[in-house]
């Protein structure tokens, strides 16, 4: 498989259509190797249009939603991070090259050690990986931007209180079938400022609330 003229394609035909326009973000998408951080049975799928399945039942976001979260984000070279949901680690690879630090929580102990282990493969060494469940234990510190890869229904307070003035948290945001990504920025003490990105749908994270259902 030609996985350059793959990954061409990739962003060719899935990113930019999906207005990630950014040369910055579409430059770290041809630098990157995907292909490294998807499990060996389906590396031939690494750049198709789909979530690919990861140990553990989870799995990686597809490419265009990973592609348009970075770009909302507008992560700089000075900015903490906090991912959580770490998947294959491709995120966090992604993050490390345009933050100054990354912290990636995982709630699986399998998933945490093999990201950890492609991190330092290809070279990302302020990119670092803690078995974790953010639903229940949040690291301390505050952060300038924090993104869940992976869906939630609803923003999680105890991460958007994790956020240094100005900073950003995205996620994607409800219940199937309509989920949409969202953009929350700190803008004082106590304000914030929310901003509805695009729809799409993906994998639940564990452990946060769910949105309450009524009983009849």
């Amino acid at each position: 498989m030609d996985f350059e003229q793959a990954r061409f394609n990739m962003i060719e035909q899935q990113i930019r259509p999906w207005d990630v326009l950014d040369p910055d973000v579409l430059d770290l998408l041809a630098a990157v190797k995907r292909e490294d951080f998807v499990p060996p049975a389906y590396r031939s799928l690494a750049f198709a249009d789909m979530e690919i399945p990861l140990p553990c039942g989870e799995s990686m976001l597809a490419p265009k939603v990973e592609a348009r979260l970075l770009q909302e984000l507008a992560v700089r070279k000075h900015e903490w991070v906090l991912e959580v949901g770490t998947g294959s680690g491709f995120m966090a690879a992604l993050l490390g090259h345009c933050a100054a630090h990354v912290l990636s929580l995982e709630i699986h102990s399998e998933l945490a050690e093999a990201a950890q282990q492609r991190l330092r493969q290809a070279g990302v060494m302020n990119a670092n990986v803690r078995c974790l469940d953010a639903s229940q234990e949040i690291p301390p510190g505050e952060f300038d931007v924090i993104v869940l890869s992976g869906s939630v229904a609803q923003l999680p307070q105890p991460l958007v209180d994790r956020l240094k003035p100005g900073g950003r948290l995205c996620a994607v945001v409800g219940d199937l079938p309509v989920m949409r990504a969202q953009l929350l920025t700190r803008t004082g003490e106590r304000e914030s400022r929310l901003v509805d990105l695009f729809d799409t749908v993906a994998p639940r994270l564990h452990g946060f609330a769910e949105t309450p259902r009524f009983r009849f």
